[in-house]
């Protein structure tokens, strides 16, 4: 998919039944563990058409390993020669650079990658990484485009102390301290799903990580690790866009095997603001219902992930009255919401609080911009009900983070399609 392109999207309700892919945040973790091993590591329920997944598998291969999707929801790594400790990259960079970094370092004692990329979300610095390494005995310097890390003699367990609950910093800490020699405890980390799910397949292939809570993570350093097969966790991010677009569009719809247990608490924000959800045997069931205004603030899973807020603008462009939403992890990320004034969307911008002054959905089709992943998803909503019909320009951002992400919403009953 180019650079260029553009989603055209129509007024529609929602009506049908959506499957959820592998979770974006989770398989792109466990494609930076398979570098712990050289033995196979498989990947089931893996969501094989994300753009980043597709770039951080070119990623594995440029340092030497294999991979072969053996299904359209699987995939194979092998490692038949040597594996490189430097990533050399021309092509569009990830932020999972610096997990790549980690798993390097442990394993082979050094490692280098190019200085990472991905969402333009404000300030978000890397200093936590080359913190945590260096607490665990590496040498960790720029130079020019490139970050690098040395540990000759091995990393050495110790205690981390992050001074903020990072995803990112936390799956770095378990990655780099599972082959380090003792034991390592990773204080204040940020436990989501996505950090479970790893810590999972990382015991299946022989470490041996402890999670105490929100308070604290040991992980006892092991020689080596094996190969695995793994399931991926089914994508909550792609869970609650498809139930805040069947509500926005008074929509009719049937989300099968549905993440419960990782989203009870922007569950219970949404019921408040109006969703009617029922759950089935595996599934949750929207129908429709009606926006009301929110007042949310990110935080800490289990609180409300900053990913989610861009979604839930789109919300309270449908809504009737004024919805407060607060990051205060990324207080930058509210660039989406000049995009949505384009449609007819007001909002204002008070220091970390972004208003939406909702006037009940009455939006119109608009060329606009996906600033990033999750922007791309709610321009996509706010799309969904606006009359006419709605360009969204660097639309390549969306099929990031969702698969089939135009089929699923033509399966739903919508008119959406690339140009």
């Amino acid at each position: 998919m180019s650079d260029d392109s553009v989603l055209l999207v129509r007024k529609a309700r929602l009506e049908g039944k959506v499957a959820l892919a592998g979770a974006k945040n989770s398989a792109l973790r466990l494609l930076a563990a398979s570098i712990l091993t050289n033995g196979d590591v498989s990947l089931v329920n893996y969501p094989a058409g994300l753009l980043d997944a597709q770039v951080h598998v070119d990623m594995l291969r440029a340092l030497g390993k294999e991979a072969v999707l053996t299904g359209q929801t699987s995939i194979r790594i092998t490692e038949a020669t040597p594996l490189k400790s430097q990533l050399v990259w021309p092509g569009r960079s990830i932020r999972n650079t610096l997990l790549i970094l980690g798993a390097l370092t442990a394993r082979l004692g050094a490692g280098s990658v190019p200085l990472p990329g991905g969402c333009k979300l404000g300030e978000r610095k890397y200093d936590l990484h080359v913190m945590l390494l260096e607490r665990l005995g590496a040498r960790v310097w720029e130079d020019d485009d490139y970050l690098y890390a040395e540990a000759p003699a091995g990393l050495t367990g110790a205690d981390i102390h992050l001074p903020m609950r990072s995803t990112g910093a936390t799956e770095n800490a378990i990655l780099a301290a599972t082959l380090a020699k003792g034991v390592s405890r990773i204080w204040n980390p940020h436990i989501r799903p996505e950090i479970l799910d790893l810590v999972a397949m990382l015991n299946s292939m022989g470490a041996r990580i402890t999670v105490f809570g929100q308070e604290h993570i040991e992980v006892i350093g092991v020689d080596g690790l094996h190969g695995c097969e793994h399931s991926v966790i089914p994508d909550n991010m792609e869970a609650i866009t498809w139930l805040a677009a069947a509500v926005v569009t008074g929509g009719d719809v049937e989300i099968e095997a549905f993440p419960y247990q990782d989203l009870e608490v922007v569950l219970a924000h949404l019921r408040a603001a109006g969703a009617k959800l029922y759950r089935g045997d595996d599934s949750l069931i929207v129908r429709g219902g009606a926006c009301y205004p929110i007042e949310i603030s990110t935080g800490p899973h289990p609180g409300i992930n900053s990913d989610v807020q861009p979604i839930l603008a789109a919300w309270g462009a449908k809504a009737r009255g004024e919805s407060r939403i607060v990051d205060l992890r990324f207080p930058g990320r509210y660039g989406y919401a000049e995009e949505m004034a384009k449609m007819g969307v007001a909002f204002s911008v008070d220091g970390d609080m972004l208003r939406i002054n909702g006037n009940g959905g009455v939006l119109v089709g608009a060329s606009v911009r996906a600033l990033d992943l999750r922007a791309g998803a709610a321009l996509t909503l706010c799309g969904l009900v606006a009359e006419g019909e709605t360009a969204i320009h660097d639309a390549w951002q969306i099929s990031r983070g969702y698969v089939d992400f135009v089929q699923k919403l033509n399966n739903l009953g919508a008119t959406a399609k690339w140009a």
